[in-house]
């Protein structure tokens, strides 16, 4: 089915009548859900209700509801007798009492953009379709640290189905979109009732399996909220139990049978393939944080399941996450977490020691199981998607940057490394610093010694809005080969110690300097100058060691350039985005 095109003005054309009803479930939620409420209602004339519905709650929700909805005959309440554990039931509860054509969902701690409804409601008119897809925003707070939920999906508008786009199952979101009530009820199609986790899942493969046409705007239609520092994390957040992890592959194996039953058999294959690139990726990235009684059952249950896989489906895995399912498969227990780990990161790195077995690349001399296939391979693994590592090691004492590139199993000796691109970009800011600087020849591996202004680093950041607030700064590297290809990568944080260090400063009197290792190992670097950023970053530090969270603080802006020994360049670009939380009261959906 050939893509269609639409005019993105469309979207922003008024619908000829109100036919639309938001859905908005909670549950103990007092403080957010008039916000979530007020957002729906202010859609306008798209929205011709919204049904709130209160799943027992035992604070004050209920009575939040029934006041805005006394004020507003457009939202009617549904108040439930018993909790039911989940998102699913509250959510076929609102489908079942809406009147509107056309639903969509919203959780009781997040909020509908202006327009949201319009801009779904005109393109699934303009295409004649059922659903309608938009751009979700991830926005963690107090930090507003904003992050686009699958942007390549969004980028424009036009209307496919699913198989023509196998890429759409990458969202597993259900609160972006808009369905036909039509629709569902032809297909019976409704969310998994009682305290069933990710249910989003399993909707999201039932809508899919029907092969409707699925119409996308890049418009973003919804803000999903991350608070990281509330009293309990949401259960997207709170990965840090195994149940967590048995109920994700659960609800993934569930998905999948929605589509072998639908006889999707590449919807199926898909849908496995996307467990590997995306899911299996995410939470080895945190394995070597976890007990060891999480470690050791987590790698039972992924070998349990993986070895259902057929080998094309690891074939068609993105070779990282086929790499490291053919690990967990060739060992009966878990082993090299931390190489693993590294391995899982966007971009991926895979650090020394380098192996081979009968001449092919493998994990280790002792895994022979476990082969690195396509590693040698240009048409398989192509230099934008090696794994290669860069080393880092950042010296306050010196204001030092040290980088050394690794070869990875001949690919870089047949090609060597001449310069290398170092980027440092302020956490909340749109471009940071630039240079270009010379590698030594005669590696592997190849190194630089890079000088750093931090007393200019800082200068920047509190130019552009960061004031006392400690400035974090991440770390991205682009080597230029002979040949004249280039990558760019994170690097790994290396050193004898990643130690906080006072400098005297003329400017600011003191500088602080924190080099640290962030979840997935790359060398970050948080910044404070004067004494009032360093008090700040001394009380946010105390915060976090009596485990209160993230303590609130100063929002930061965004940084343009800095970097030494050569002057900066000129740059642009997005914000840098980090990723939801609420209580689990807070009925979130599950995903990410």
């Amino acid at each position: 089915m050939a893509f269609v095109e639409a005019d993105a003005s469309e979207s922003r054309k008024p619908p000829t009548a109100p036919q639309v009803g938001v859905i908005v479930i909670g549950f103990d939620d007092a403080a957010h859900i008039g916000d979530a409420v007020r957002s729906a209602l202010a859609q306008g004339p798209a929205v011709a209700e919204v049904i709130a519905v209160d799943d027992a709650s035992t604070d004050g929700t209920g009575r939040v509801l029934d006041a805005l909805a006394a004020r507003e005959p457009r939202l009617r309440v549904i108040h439930r007798a018993v909790n039911s554990g989940g998102c699913g039931a509250p959510r076929n509860d609102g489908v079942r009492a809406a009147t509107a054509p056309y639903v969509m969902f919203l959780d009781s701690d997040d909020t509908l953009p202006d327009g949201a409804a319009q801009a779904l409601l005109r393109a699934a008119l303009r295409h004649r379709a059922p659903v309608a897809a938009g751009l979700c925003v991830r926005r963690e707070l107090p930090q507003g640290r904003e992050t686009r939920w699958q942007p390549g999906l969004y980028r424009r508008a036009g209307a496919r189905a699913p198989e023509d786009r196998p890429a759409l199952l990458h969202d597993t979101l259900c609160v972006n979109k808009l369905y036909s009530r039509a629709f569902l009820a032809e297909h019976a199609i409704a969310f998994p009732e009682g305290p069933f986790i990710y249910e989003d899942f399993v909707f999201t493969a039932q809508v899919l399996a029907a092969a409707p046409r699925i119409a996308t705007v890049p418009d973003t239609v919804y803000v999903w909220h991350v608070r990281r520092d509330a009293a309990a994390p949401s259960i997207s957040l709170d990965r840090e139990r195994i149940a967590n992890w048995q109920a994700r592959v659960g609800a993934h194996r569930r998905s999948v049978d929605v589509f072998r039953d639908a006889g999707s058999k590449p919807l199926a294959r898909a849908a496995r393939v996307k467990f590997l690139d995306h899911d299996l990726r995410m939470y080895v990235r945190e394995l070597p944080t976890r007990s060891p009684g999480y470690q050791h059952a987590w790698w039972r249950i992924t070998r349990g399941y993986l070895a259902a896989y057929e080998e094309a489906e690891l074939c068609a895995a993105r070779a990282p996450a086929r790499w490291i399912a053919r690990v967990i498969l060739a060992s009966d227990a878990p082993r090299d977490l931390a190489r693993l780990s590294q391995l899982a990161a966007r971009p991926a790195r895979l650090p020394p020691p380098y192996a081979r077995h009968d001449g092919d690349p493998v994990w280790a001399p002792d895994l022979p199981a476990a082969p690195l296939d396509g590693l040698t391979d240009p048409a398989v693994v192509p230099l934008a998607q090696l794994p290669v590592t860069v080393d880092a090691e950042l010296r306050p004492l010196r204001a030092e940057l040290r980088l050394s590139v690794h070869d990875l199993h001949g690919r870089l000796a047949a090609d060597p490394p001449r310069t290398i691109d170092v980027e440092l970009r302020h956490r909340n800011g749109t471009a940071a610093l630039r240079c270009g600087v010379p590698l030594t020849d005669g590696g592997p591996p190849w190194t630089v010694r890079l000088p750093l202004r931090l007393a200019r680093l800082a200068r920047l950041g509190i130019r552009d809005g960061a004031g006392a607030s400690p400035q974090s700064w991440d770390i991205r590297v682009r080597p230029h080969l002979a040949s004249g290809g280039s990558f760019r990568t994170s690097v790994r944080a290396t050193g004898r110690a990643l130690r906080r260090l006072a400098l005297p400063s003329r400017r600011f009197g003191l500088l602080l300097a924190r080099p640290y290792a962030t979840a997935a190992g790359s060398l970050a670097l948080r910044v404070a100058a004067g004494p009032l950023a360093v008090a700040v970053f001394a009380w946010r530090r105390l915060w976090r060691l009596r485990g209160l969270g993230s303590a609130p603080g100063p929002r930061s802006g965004a940084a343009r350039r800095a970097c030494s020994p050569d002057p900066p360049l000129p740059t642009t670009g997005a914000p840098p985005r980090t990723p939801k939380h609420a209580p689990r009261a807070v009925l979130k959906r599950r995903t990410g």
